[in-house]
């Protein structure tokens, strides 16, 4: 058995004789990092060598996602040659392979990424699938852990700091977050995940016009990104013009020319623009936009009538509903919210077990049964389903960030205004302006909460400060 061995991008040892496999090794690593489109580049590298496990191994990470029929061929291939690979690839095959069991325990994935991060700490790809992994856990503690682990020996590495910036903005460490993602931005200004850190820092603390600039700047590079990362730096620029007050024509213009266009590509992925269509469409509807916007939600909940967008997760499934109950889809709204109850009934007892450990059940059917009903304008019954102390931060479990979940605050709080809980809704809006009170939305809210309390005085004053905020962003 021939055992030449050639050194990836990281340095580290892979047994292929091919330099087209090594090639492809690391195109594919810049494509994950870069949030490229062009992943598909790692089913080369089994191609070019048949033997190479880390080549097969990765190539069956990148299907799993799509239900390939070739992923169970490409593990064996992998397990077949695995007593002849480096120690670097046995590492990576441990932790892929356990990553894609279906009946995973997710803390023990990290630790076993965290293990192979000890030994190989220049793989920014594998560190990269772990904070993944520990987004969709809502776990952004960990994501920090383990970048803190491997930035001494990546200290000058491209990617690196976005990739520590954005746990430093899950945990509400806006300062820290901002300088690492301007220290990303310094060493390479094409690195989409620092420049999409800036912006979340900006948005957050309302310099609205400044991130706007910003991203517009970076948005020349955008052209290569992956359907998701393409359109959610769009739909990141659409919400700073929606939260300043822009003319909602603008906010229009964001979707129809940079959002649901990306659906004419080729190799667009349909439920990556979806995702970030609906939660875009979901705040305008909640400010009263929907005049403007036409028929657009219409035609975007004919598209996810489709059940094959359905059940990839938590997130885009919840913002489905809301969608198809909201156009009178009622039956396929149904048939979704259904499918939801039904595949966590079947989950094996390990695995509910797991899910359990961490309330994705019970607080993600609960979630999507409120969005449903919020849909279907039962707001008492949606309002139930929250409660009214329902705080968006417990649901990160759903794979969403602050950002993401803000709008089901906003939800939260149309419905104690619909239903005459103005008084819970002015605590719910203060709690908010503590951490955003340069948001002219939430000074409107707060004017109409007033309004309907009878506090005229007071709701006039909160009205002027919208109005003034307003001429501070985009007027």
């Amino acid at each position: 058995m021939e055992t030449e061995m050639k050194l990836d991008k990281w340095g580290y040892q892979v047994r292929t004789c091919s330099d087209s496999c090594i090639s492809a090794i690391n195109s594919y690593y810049h494509q994950v990092l870069s949030y490229g489109r062009k992943r598909s580049v790692i089913m080369e590298a089994p191609k070019s060598d048949p033997e190479c496990v880390l080549g097969n191994i990765l190539a069956a990470h990148f299907l799993c996602s799509t239900g390939s029929s070739r992923v169970p061929l490409l593990i064996d291939t992998a397990k077949s040659f695995l007593e002849y690979a480096s120690s670097y690839e046995k590492a990576v095959f441990e932790c892929v392979m356990y990553l894609i069991s279906p009946d995973r325990d997710d803390d023990l994935a990290v630790d076993l990424h965290s293990k192979l991060l000890r030994e190989f700490p220049r793989d920014l790809v594998s560190l990269k699938r772990a904070q993944v992994l520990c987004f969709y856990m809502g776990r952004a503690d960990l994501s920090l852990k383990l970048v803190e682990q491997v930035l001494p020996m990546n200290s000058h590495e491209d990617y690196i700091y976005g990739m520590l910036a954005f746990p430093l903005l899950e945990l509400g460490r806006m300062e820290e977050a901002e300088k690492a993602g301007k220290t990303g931005y310094e060493i390479n200004e094409n690195d989409t995940w620092s420049q999409h850190a800036i912006c979340h820092v900006y948005q957050h603390e309302c310099r609205f016009k400044e991130a706007v600039e910003f991203m517009n700047n970076c948005s020349r590079s955008w052209s290569s990104l992956s359907s998701f990362m393409y359109t959610h730096n769009w739909w990141h620029v659409a919400l700073c013009y929606l939260e300043g007050h822009a003319p909602m024509e603008k906010v229009r213009e964001i979707y129809d020319e940079c959002i649901w266009k990306e659906l004419e590509r080729s190799d667009a992925i349909p439920p990556e623009v979806y995702l970030n269509a609906i939660g875009l469409l979901l705040r305008v509807y909640i400010r009263g936009g929907h005049d403007i916007f036409g028929d657009r939600l219409k035609k975007l909940a004919d598209c996810l009538t489709d059940q094959t967008v359905w059940f990839l997760e938590w997130h885009l499934d919840i913002l489905i509903l809301w969608a198809l109950s909201h156009t009178g889809e009622l039956n396929k709204a149904e048939d979704l919210l259904n499918g939801l109850k039904s595949r966590v009934s079947i989950m094996t007892k390990k695995k509910q077990q797991i899910m359990q450990k961490g309330l994705i059940m019970q607080k993600g059917l609960s979630l999507a049964e409120a969005l449903h009903k919020y849909g279907k304008g039962d707001y008492t019954e949606a309002l139930e389903l929250l409660g009214h102390d329902f705080d968006a931060i417990n649901y990160k479990i759903i794979g969403a960030s602050d950002e993401q979940l803000d709008v089901f605050t906003e939800v939260h709080i149309s419905l104690l205004l619909s239903t005459g809980k103005a008084h819970i809704a002015t605590q719910a809006i203060e709690k908010q302006l503590k951490e955003r009170e340069g948001a002219p939305f939430l000074w409107f809210l707060t004017e109409k909460a007033y309004s309907i309390l009878g506090k005229d005085a007071e709701a006039a004053s909160y009205g002027e400060k919208a109005r003034k905020l307003e001429a501070t962003h985009f007027t």
